[in-house]
């Protein structure tokens, strides 16, 4: 059993951990609401710029498909932007996300994947397990990513896609639902589907286009595949801090708990001892009458 020093000395301990893990609570709190307000705001531009993305390709029809970005690739590989996290303490985040990017990969029987990775999690995940990496995008950290690092990683993504290796392109991420939900994706991101034949004949005449739909459709895709990268990462993001928040609640709320445990078991102890000492000395005195 414990003496008192050591149940002092382990309160004492638990206590500092406690406020290290209160400490990161705060500071994932702050970055949550920043990142969570980004994600959110990003969320009605990119449902517009897909839908309109559709729409004109229902407008235009077969001729879309002249884009080889509307056909399926000449590969035979599948590439996936994988989003995780650089750092650990955010609870089930990166593992969830592995173990549902293991059981997708089950159900399309993919076995020849090129990963171009966000995270050192995920990196040092497909590394351990032999899956070929095609790039490990280190720099800027995801906490830094902007739009135009975001930009860069689309288009490297459609050379990729253009160059003849790849069938199909998508990206595995997690998507932030609310701040107790948070569910892995995978969105495909090339080849583009075209919008129906029924949403451009309910549609098509309402719309005057300058200076024509073609020419509008070509400068909106590669905005539209910028956007998509780009609400990826947030969404992703946040997910992590919302995961690494909760994460550490958890954290200082088991601190708690073990601290009022201890303290008891270190009261009781001390009891014992003075209720000890106290019947030594009443005794002591009875013995020298």
């Amino acid at each position: 059993m414990a003496s008192v020093k050591e149940l002092r000395l382990r309160i004492t301990s638990v206590g500092n951990i406690q406020q290290i893990t209160r400490a990161m609570e705060m500071v994932a709190t702050t970055k949550l609401r920043r990142f969570q307000d980004r994600a959110i705001a990003s969320r009605p531009y990119t449902e517009e710029i897909a839908g309109l993305v559709s729409h004109l390709a229902g407008v235009l029809g077969d001729e879309v498909q002249d884009n080889p970005l509307f056909r399926k690739g000449t590969g035979s590989k599948t590439g996936v932007l994988l989003v995780t996290s650089d750092r650990g303490l955010c609870g089930a985040y990166n593992s969830n996300l592995f173990s549902d990017l293991e059981g997708w990969m089950s159900e399309r029987e993919a076995e020849d994947v090129d990963f171009f990775v966000y995270g050192k999690k995920g990196y040092s995940y497909l590394n351990s397990r032999g899956y070929n990496v095609e790039r490990f995008i280190v720099e800027p950290p995801l906490e830094s990513v902007d739009f135009g690092q975001a930009a860069r990683t689309a288009q490297t993504l459609v050379d990729a896609f253009l160059s003849g290796d790849y069938a199909d392109v998508y990206i595995y991420y997690t998507a932030f639902q609310s701040m107790v939900r948070y569910t892995p994706t995978a969105v495909q991101l090339l080849p583009l589907e075209a919008g129906g034949e029924d949403e451009s004949e309910q549609t098509g005449g309402d719309l005057i286009l300058e200076p024509d739909a073609e020419t509008i459709f070509e400068s909106l895709i590669p905005r539209y595949l910028e956007v998509r990268v780009y609400n990826a990462l947030l969404e992703a993001l946040t997910s992590e801090y919302a995961s690494r928040r909760m994460s550490m609640k958890n954290a200082t709320d088991a601190a708690s708990d073990m601290i009022k445990m201890l303290k008891g078991r270190y009261n009781r102890l001390r009891q014992e001892n003075v209720t000890k000492d106290l019947l030594d000395i009443v005794g002591g005195a009875e013995a020298l009458r």
